[in-house]
């Protein structure tokens, strides 16, 4: 539990369930909690480098585990781990899932403290956007299809949000995960377009054993939503092995794909993309530097996934 202070004991906890990358042992350390910019800065100027920042929004889970493990492993034993906690208004639109986000900062603590984070950024959101705010960030080519053209705003949030804490915490590199494949191209494009020093580390997903990539959101599925949630992992593999065998229509995969998700009675599909890796603009023939990607609805709960044919 919590020790006295702003500081989050290092149990030695096992995973809550199997997963699919090397976990090193780690040292025993304390996490120190920041919640103002001011603190933050004056800290994290005086502690080892390479710092290497994992952005979240809290609600901590495997996948993220596996970030903080790349972080770890690229700050080494004496540079510094910062994750930042905290739930982006500015990324949520109107009719989204700000106010019921989960925020179990307790837990989120206890899994820091056992994935070798050093220092956990909470900021309020008063902090970080004061009254009168009115400046934002925003990439308008990788961002403007797939989730960009379904939740308009959603990055240019995003984009403010991840720049503002390059700038507060000032690390050497970031680690995101590729479950959200167009939030990785974003921010790169970002980096490389505004000359930002801050090298970015994207991770693969970690998934459940039946596939469905591990998510925040998958605690709002009803136990039937749940049971037919894997079909999105299923499709995607399906159209992959269907590239393998030499179907590069991109309408035919993409139809291939809508029919098996299809089968799952409560899935509402947002889309289903066939793009380029790099520019995440449309494709007709799919090729080795190719992502699909799809966003589909059980319920309220909308879970997003992605596959690279390589």
């Amino acid at each position: 539990m919590f020790r006295c202070g702003n500081y989050f004991p290092s149990p030695n906890l096992a995973p809550r369930r199997p997963i699919s990358y090397p976990r090193p042992p780690l040292p025993e350390r304390l996490v120190k909690v920041i919640g103002s910019i001011s603190a933050a800065r004056r800290h994290l100027r005086s502690v080892n480098r390479p710092i290497v920042l994992v952005p979240t929004m809290g609600a901590l889970h495997q996948g993220h585990a596996a970030l903080l493990d790349r972080a770890r492993s690229l700050a080494g034993p004496q540079g510094t781990v910062v994750a930042s906690i905290f739930v982006n208004p500015t990324q949520f639109g109107p009719k989204e899932d700000f106010s019921r986000y989960p925020r179990p900062f307790a837990a989120d603590g206890r899994l820091c403290a056992a994935h070798g984070v050093d220092v956990i950024f909470h900021p309020t959101g008063s902090r970080m956007y004061p009254d009168g705010f009115s400046t934002f960030a925003e990439e308008s080519v990788v961002s403007s299809r797939l989730c960009g053209a379904s939740r308009p705003g959603h990055f240019r949030g995003v984009c403010t949000v991840v720049l503002k804490l390059f700038q507060i915490v000032q690390p050497q590199a970031a680690v995101f995960g590729l479950k959200d494949f167009q939030q990785c191209a974003v921010i790169g494009r970002m980096v490389r377009d505004l000359n930002l020093p801050v090298r970015i580390v994207a991770v693969e997903t970690v998934r459940e054993l039946d596939g469905l990539a591990l998510s925040s959101r998958n605690q709002f599925l009803t136990a039937e939503e749940r049971r037919q949630a894997p079909i999105l992992r299923a499709a995607l593999l399906a159209a992959r092995d269907a590239w393998k065998g030499g179907e590069s229509s991109a309408a035919r995969l993409r139809r291939l794909i809508v029919q098996r998700v299809g089968r799952a009675p409560l899935a509402r599909i947002d889309y289903v993309e066939i793009a380029d890796d790099h520019t995440l603009q449309p494709l007709r023939q799919a090729g080795d530097q190719t992502v699909i990607a799809l966003a589909v609805f059980f319920g309220k709960t909308r879970l997003i996934d992605n596959i690279r044919l390589r």
